[in-house]
């Protein structure tokens, strides 16, 4: 991948200079070590905001059905399972 992009941040300089020890610490030069923080990054928020989306459709989904009248309560699904609980407990 070609590293033509440069990216200029201000900071503190303590932060800068307990980031460059430990970067140097580790072997590694400190701009591979951004690299990856800001590719963490990205793939965290990438997934975040897939996860809220997938959310958001369940939620809607949901809210649909109940829109339509296919819902339930909750007091009819905590009965319907409080009867199956039953049953299996009877079983055993």
């Amino acid at each position: 991948m070609s590293k033509e992009a440069v990216f200029t941040m201000k900071l503190e300089p303590e932060l800068r200079d307990q980031f460059m020890a430990e970067a140097e610490a580790a072997h590694r030069p400190a701009s591979q070590v951004v690299r990856e923080l800001m590719r963490e990054f990205v793939q965290r928020q990438r997934q975040a905001r897939e996860y809220d989306e997938f959310l958001q459709r369940k939620v809607e989904v949901a809210r649909s059905s109940v829109r339509s009248g296919k819902g339930q309560s909750n007091d009819e699904i905590e009965a319907k399972f409080a009867a199956r609980r039953s049953k299996v407990s009877n079983q055993e």
